[in-house]
C-alpha cells in the first residue's frame, strides 16, 4: 500500500456547534476520518468547539483542543503543535471555510502545512459561485441560467432580467442558508441582505427558477490515480423548490431510467476529476422531466448530510475510505470481501431505503412550516425495507410523532378534499399525511401532481396503501389472514392494525404468528471488511440473520434529532457499548439514525437499523 510516508501530523477541524444544515453527520464524518488515519499510524490534532460529540472525546485523537473555530485561534495550534497537512473536507462547511480562509492569510504557507484530500483551489472552484459557473461552462455542463451579484441593487437588476421568480444562492453556506425563493422586488431584497451577511464572501447566486424538477444525487468517491466509483444514487422524491435536506429520498433511484442514471455519472465523474477532490464528492443534479434537460445545482467537495445518508444506506463507509485515500491509498489499495477491492465497487443492494426529515416547527411559536430552499430540518431517520412501501411505512413510524402510520394524522382527517388540495400548494412538515387524506376523501393522483409535481410512481403508491388501508378498516375484526399476511409486507405495524381494526395490538401480534407471518432479517455489507454487516427487519424474504449465544446486552439508541434531543444521546449510547465491550458483553445497538456514530457498524458488537418502537425493538428479544 502507498501511504503518504511524507507527512505525519494530521489536522482535522471539526464542525463547531450543532446548527441547522450542519449537525451530527460531520461529527461521524470526522470520527471516522480520525479513526482511519490513527489506523495507519498518524499522529491527529484535532481542533473543534463542541463538547457533546464523540469526536472530541480525549481518545479519539493523539491532542484535541475544544477552542473556537477561528483562524485565530487555529494559527496559535498549528504554530503549537506544526502539523504537516490539514485535512479539511471530513469536518463540514467549517472545515472548507476554515481552510480556505488559512491559505488565502498565508498562514498554511507560513508553516508549511500541505491541504490533503481536497486542494484550497479547489474549495474555490466548488463553493465560489463564479468559479463554480466558470468551471461548469468550461466543462460543458448544463446550469441553470444565473448571475453573481454582490449587492442588492446587483441582484435585483439580475432578477429583472432573469423573471421571477428567482432562487438567491449565497456562496460558502451550508443548508442553503441565507437563500432562498423569492416570487418579488420585496422579498429579495429581504433575501438577498441576509444572504450576503450569510456568505463568507459576501456573494450570492441569482438563478432562474427551476421549481418542479427532479432533484437527483450520486455519491462519488475518486481517488489519486483519477478511479471513481458511484457509492450511491439518490432520488429526491420532493422536486426542486425543497431543499434535499428536508426532502423525502429513496436510494437507489426509483423511477429514473437507467440510461439517465449513467449520463449523471458521465457528467458527475467530468466534474469531480476536473474539482479534483480524493474521497468523497456530493453531486446534485435537476431534471426537467418534461424536456429531459439535465443541468447540474452544486457540488459538496466535502462530505455532507448526504454522504452519511449514502454511507448507512448502502454500507460504504465514505468518510472513513476519503480519509484513507487522503492519506495515498487507493481504491485498489482497500480489500473488500464483496468485491475483493473497492474499486470494483458497485451499488447492487437488492432493497430500498427511504429517508424522511425530522422538523421541530411545534418548538418555535410564530415560526412558518414552509419548506423551500433554505433548510429546516433538526434531524432525519432512514429506513430499511424490500420494497418502496415497507420502507415508507417503517420510515413513518421512525419519525416518533406519535401516529403508528401515514392516516388519522392531527386534524386532516375532518378535511374536505378542497381543503386538502389547498394546503398542498404550500409545503409543509405533514404534506404527505395531508395527500394521505387527501386521497382518501377522493383526489385523483392527477390533481396532487399537478399541485406538487411528485412523481406519479411515488402518488400511486401512496394512494394504494389507502386503498388497503380502507379494506383493513372494512374488514375490522374479521381481517382475512391473506390481508393481514399482505398488509406486513407492506409495512403497516402491528400497533397501526390495531388502530384501524379495533383489535389489541398483542391480538393482532398472535394471530399473525399463529399464521406464520414473522419478520425476517437481512444484512447490508460494510463495504471494505471480509465480512461485517448490519441488519434490518422485512416481511418480504426468507431470514439471514445469524445468532450468536452469550451474554447481551442491547442499546437502545436516540432516534432522529431534535430540539432537546440531540447528538448527546448518540455519544451515551456509543460509551455505552464501548463501556460494556469492555467488560465483556456483546453489544446490539437498534437505531434509526444514519448521521450518528451510534449507526457506525462497528461501534457496537451487531447494529440493527429500525424504528424505535415496542414492535420493533421487541422482534429482537425473541
Amino acid at each position: 500500500m502507498a501511504q503518504r510516508t511524507d507527512i505525519h501530523k494530521i489536522l482535522i477541524i471539526g464542525s463547531g456547534p450543532i446548527i441547522i444544515g450542519q449537525a451530527c453527520e460531520f461529527d461521524y464524518s470526522g470520527t471516522q476520518a480520525c479513526k482511519a488515519l490513527r489506523e495507519l499510524g498518524y499522529e491527529i490534532i484535532l481542533v473543534n468547539s463542541n463538547p457533546a460529540t464523540i469526536m472530541t472525546d480525549p481518545e479519539m485523537a493523539d491532542q484535541t483542543y475544544i477552542e473556537p473555530l477561528n483562524i485565530g485561534s487555529l494559527e496559535k495550534i498549528i504554530a503549537k503543535e506544526r502539523p504537516d497537512a490539514l485535512l479539511p473536507n471530513l469536518g463540514g462547511q467549517s472545515g472548507l471555510n476554515l481552510c480556505s480562509e488559512l491559505y488565502k492569510a498565508g498562514i498554511l504557507a507560513k508553516y508549511n502545512v500541505e491541504v490533503i484530500g481536497v486542494q484550497a483551489e479547489a474549495i474555490e472552484r466548488g463553493e465560489d459561485r463564479i468559479e463554480f459557473k466558470k468551471t461548469m461552462d468550461a466543462l460543458g455542463i448544463g446550469m441553470a441560467r444565473s448571475q453573481v451579484a454582490y449587492s442588492v441593487e446587483e441582484a435585483l437588476a439580475v432578477a429583472a432580467e432573469l423573471g421571477y421568480p428567482v432562487v438567491l444562492r449565497p456562496a460558502y453556506t451550508m443548508g442553503g442558508a441565507g437563500g432562498g425563493l423569492v416570487y418579488n422586488t420585496e422579498e429579495l431584497r429581504a433575501v438577498c441582505e441576509r444572504g450576503l451577511r450569510a456568505s463568507l464572501i459576501h456573494q450570492v447566486l441569482v438563478e432562474e427558477s427551476i421549481l418542479g424538477w427532479e432533484e437527483l444525487e450520486l455519491e462519488i468517491v475518486r481517488d489519486k490515480d483519477n478511479t471513481m466509483i458511484t457509492v450511491c444514487f439518490i432520488e429526491n422524491v420532493d422536486p426542486v423548490g425543497v431543499h434535499t435536506g428536508d426532502s423525502f429520498c429513496t436510494a437507489p433511484m426509483l423511477t429514473v431510467p437507467e440510461e439517465i442514471q449513467r449520463e449523471l455519472q458521465r457528467q458527475a465523474y467530468k466534474i469531480v476529476e476536473h474539482i479534483g477532490v480524493i474521497g468523497g464528492t456530493n453531486v446534485q443534479f435537476a431534471r426537467d422531466p418534461k424536456s429531459g434537460r439535465i443541468i447540474v445545482i452544486e457540488i459538496n467537495p466535502r462530505t455532507s448530510r448526504s454522504s452519511a445518508l449514502a454511507s448507512k444506506a448502502t454500507g460504504f463507509p465514505i468518510a472513513l475510505v476519503s480519509a484513507k485515500l487522503a492519506a495515498g491509498l487507493t481504491l485498489a489499495d482497500l480489500p473488500c470481501g464483496k468485491y475483493g477491492t473497492l474499486d470494483r465497487y458497485v451499488p447492487d443492494g437488492d432493497y430500498v431505503v427511504v429517508k424522511f426529515a425530522r422538523w421541530a416547527f411545534e418548538k418555535f411559536k410564530g415560526v412558518e412550516d414552509k419548506l423551500g430552499t433554505q433548510m429546516r430540518a433538526v434531524g432525519e431517520v432512514m429506513s430499511i425495507g424490500r420494497n418502496f412501501k415497507e420502507a415508507f411505512q417503517k420510515a413513518i413510524r421512525s419519525l416518533e410523532k406519535k401516529c403508528c402510520g401515514l392516516g388519522h394524522f392531527g386534524p386532516y382527517g375532518d378535511y374536505d378534499v378542497n381543503t386538502l388540495l389547498n394546503l398542498l400548494k404550500t409545503p409543509t412538515a405533514e404534506r404527505y399525511f395531508i395527500i394521505y387524506e387527501a386521497f382518501r376523501k377522493g383526489a385523483t393522483i392527477d390533481e396532487i401532481h399537478s399541485i406538487t409535481d411528485i412523481k406519479h410512481y411515488f402518488l400511486e403508491a401512496v394512494k394504494e396503501l389507502v386503498a388497503e388501508e380502507e379494506a383493513i378498516i372494512a374488514a375490522g375484526a374479521a381481517l382475512s389472514d391473506d390481508v393481514l399476511a399482505q398488509a406486513k409486507k407492506n409495512g403497516f405495524s402491528d400497533a397501526y392494525l390495531s388502530e384501524l381494526t379495533g383489535l389489541p395490538e398483542e391480538q393482532i401480534r398472535n394471530r399473525r404468528l399463529a399464521i406464520g407471518v414473522t419478520e425476517a432479517w437481512e444484512g447490508v455489507h460494510v463495504s471494505g471488511t471480509a465480512d461485517s454487516a448490519y441488519y434490518y427487519s422485512t416481511y418480504n424474504g426468507p431470514d439471514n440473520n445469524p445468532v450468536s449465544t452469550g451474554r447481551k446486552i442491547m442499546i437502545l439508541g436516540g432516534g432522529p434529532n431534535r430540539i432537546g434531543q440531540g447528538i448527546e444521546f448518540d455519544y451515551c449510547c456509543v460509551h455505552a457499548a464501548q463501556s460494556l465491550k469492555k467488560l465483556g458483553f456483546e453489544t446490539i445497538i437498534v437505531n434509526c439514525n444514519p448521521e450518528t456514530v451510534s449507526t457506525d457498524y462497528d461501534t457496537s458488537d451487531k447494529l440493527y437499523f429500525e424504528p424505535l418502537t415496542l414492535e420493533d425493538c421487541a422482534q429482537y428479544l425473541s
